[in-house]
This record gives C-alpha cells, sequence and structure tokens, in this order.
C-alpha cells in the first residue's frame, strides 16, 4: 500500500511533465515502427536514410539550444506549445515521398520534440529538488511504456493496411486530449551570460552529456533499424518486426520503474557502469540472432540496460547545481546527449551498407563499454 501511495503521489507531483513523456513516447515509438513503410515511401537506401535522420536531427539540437529562451518567452505554457509544434510536424513524414521531404518533415518534428525534452526534463528536475523525491527515472518510465504501446499499436495498424499519416492522425487527437492537463509553473531561468561556466558545472556537462549521448544513439540503434533488423534480415512479418522497438520501450519502462527505488539505495554512476554492460550485451545477442525469439531477447536484455542511463545521468547532474542554472545545464547536456541521434542514423546506416547490419549493432555495443570504463568514473569525480 506504502508503495502504491508512493508511486501516485509521484505521478501527481509530476503531472505536467509526465504528459509531455507520454506525448513523446507514442511518437517516437509509433515512428520507429512504421520505418519500413516510410523508407519504403521515399525510396531511400541505408545509407540515405541515415543520412536524412543526421540531418534532422539538427532541428532538435538547434530547438534545445535555444529551449530555455522559449520557456523564458511561452512560460507556464511552454511544455503545451512544444508538443503542439511536434504533434503537428509528425504529421509530415506520414506524407512524404521523396528523402527531400522526409528530411524537412523530420527536422520540423525532431524541433518541438527537442524543445519539449528539454522542458519537461527541466521541469521534472526541479521538482525533484523542489519535493526531495526520486521522479526523473519514474517519469522516462512512462516515456518507454508509452513508447512500447505506440510501436505495437503502429504495428498492427500496418498489417492492416493503414497508412503512417492515419497513425499520426490518432496520436494528434491524443495529444489535444492530454495538453490541457500540461500547465505548468515555469522553472528559474540563468540568463547565459549572467556568469561564466564553473569549471565543476562544466565537468558536470561534459561526462554527463556523453553518458546521456551514448544511451540515446543505443535506443536509436535499436528504435530506427530494429523492425528492418527483424523483417529484413530474420523474415519477421511487420507485426513481429514492430515487436522489436515494442519490446524495447516495455523493458525499458519495467528497468526504470526498478531504477526509481534503486536511485534511492545506490550511488548513479554504479548503476551506470552496470547498466552500460548489460546493454552491451543486449546489443551483441540481437546483432548475432539466428532467430526471431533470440533477437526479441537481446533487445529486451538491452532494454532493461540502457533504461536507466539517461534518467540516472539527468539525475546526477540536475541536483548538483542550482535553481538558477537548472534550466541552462539541462538544456546544455541534453544538446550533447541528443548528438546521439545526430551521430547515430549515420553511423548505423553507414555500417550497415558497408557491412550489414548486425555489425552496426557490434559497434554500439562499443560505445556503450565506454560508459563503464571511463565516463560514469569521470562523472563520481565531478
Amino acid at each position: 500500500m506504502s508503495f502504491i501511495n508512493n508511486f501516485m503521489t509521484d505521478l501527481r507531483v509530476s503531472r505536467a511533465p509526465a504528459g509531455g513523456f507520454v506525448l513523446e513516447g507514442l511518437y517516437w515509438g509509433s515512428f520507429a515502427a512504421l520505418v519500413p513503410d516510410i523508407k519504403a515511401a521515399i525510396g531511400a537506401s541505408d545509407g540515405e536514410f541515415g543520412l536524412a535522420m543526421f540531418f534532422a536531427a539538427l532541428g532538435a539540437v538547434g530547438a534545445m539550444w535555444l529551449a530555455p529562451r522559449v520557456e523564458l518567452k511561452l512560460g507556464a505554457r511552454a511544455m503545451q506549445g512544444a508538443a503542439l509544434v511536434m504533434a503537428l510536424a509528425f504529421l509530415l513524414p506520414g506524407m512524404a515521398a521523396s528523402v527531400a521531404f522526409f528530411t524537412v518533415a523530420m527536422l520540423l518534428a525532431s524541433a518541438g520534440s527537442g524543445s519539449l525534452d528539454v522542458i519537461m526534463n527541466t521541469h521534472v528536475s526541479g521538482i525533484e529538488a523542489e519535493t526531495k523525491r526520486s521522479l526523473m527515472n519514474l517519469n522516462h518510465a512512462l516515456f518507454s511504456f508509452a513508447y512500447a504501446g505506440a510501436a505495437l499499436n503502429a504495428g498492427f495498424f500496418r498489417q492492416a493496411g493503414y497508412s503512417p499519416l492515419t497513425v499520426f492522425f490518432v496520436i494528434l487527437v491524443l495529444t489535444l486530449i492530454i495538453v490541457p492537463f500540461m500547465f505548468h509553473r515555469p522553472a528559474p531561468i540563468e540568463q547565459e551570460n549572467a556568469s561564466a561556466p564553473s569549471r565543476a558545472r562544466n565537468g558536470l556537462m561534459f561526462f554527463g552529456g556523453l553518458i546521456i549521448l551514448i544511451a540515446f544513439l543505443s535506443e536509436q540503434a535499436t528504435e530506427a533499424w530494429s523492425a528492418l533488423h527483424l523483417e529484413r534480415g530474420l523474415g519477421g512479418s511487420a507485426a513481429q518486426g514492430a515487436l522489436g522497438p515494442a519490446i524495447l520501450g516495455l523493458t525499458m519502462g519495467v528497468g526504470r520503474l526498478s531504477g526509481q527505488f534503486i536511485a534511492a539505495h545506490v550511488r548513479e554512476t554504479i548503476v551506470l557502469q552496470i547498466a552500460a554492460v548489460i546493454a552491451a550485451t543486449g546489443l551483441i545477442i540481437a546483432g548475432s540472432a539466428p532467430i526471431l525469439i533470440v533477437a526479441y531477447a537481446g533487445f529486451g536484455i538491452l532494454g532493461l540496460g540502457v533504461s536507466v542511463m539517461a534518467p540516472m545521468a539527468y539525475s546526477a547532474v540536475g541536483k548538483r547545481v542550482s535553481n538558477q542554472q537548472r534550466s541552462f545545464v539541462i538544456a546544455r547536456i541534453s544538446v550533447i546527449g541528443y548528438m546521439g541521434f545526430f551521430i547515430g542514423p549515420p553511423v548505423m546506416g553507414g555500417l550497415s551498407e558497408a557491412f550489414g547490419l548486425s555489425v552496426s549493432f557490434f559497434a554500439v555495443s562499443a560505445i556503450l563499454l565506454c560508459v563503464t570504463v571511463f565516463l560514469a568514473p569521470g562523472l563520481r569525480h565531478q
């Protein structure tokens, strides 16, 4: 009963950003499951698709950089505004019939998503500092569960013959229902030129940002490419392909709910070191899988490991800066972290085209181990 009461209290105090995490999960989970159809509709090779996503990520990076100023201007409506921009922009990839149009469409969608990402993470971090409750893992778990459900739903829509545009329109309707609950008290904003960043703060942003980068890169490796791996490499159907990102989302949700309690007892950097090894193991299993069930197990293990990496890094950095610095610092580590989406697609696409999709999964697993060996110890020393 105490567990349920604490859980409901955590949901209540973080209601506004929780809606943002759910919407992010709905859109990106659907997109991951729809990649085979979208890719076929625009006639892109693996390399072209990866390059398109590379340029699209520029929109998110620019939006994240400007997100503190957007929140300063829009105040309590900032999260709602970013969510509506993302919702409308995601209709465009569903209409895409060329690589060029798809690239512009994803740039706009990523810009809305990037702004929402910074504002909601900043708000959760501020609530954590104010209430002394661990909330980051819970909110990221909501993203993961929404992601898993959306991926499965999109897979069923694909199997039934519906277009990507139809799927994104259904989510737009859900967005209009959720957005009214995302009104929030704006967080204090630090002006960039108010004071020079301290050496300690730079260190926190460097190590924390790189850990989030690798976590996002690993998620992207599975989100955007697992359906292709299962369908093209292992002969799965559209519904079986959608199970890849769905399993990732589900196990990430379970891992993050577990992280909600682990964070209260174990130092974040220790959890990060163990989680990176688990995630790397999962990718190796998925990449070398001879049959679908083994690949599913690999993606599940990856999800459990990678699930806590970004929330733990956000939490570790956010609790070590002041209220006035938090929006600025969260924005900057989000920009660094989002480079995982920025770097991931061309790395995955290039390696897949040259050596096969399995090799690209192995390469990402090696990158994950850098967190265990170098980055988590570096963050611990800050």
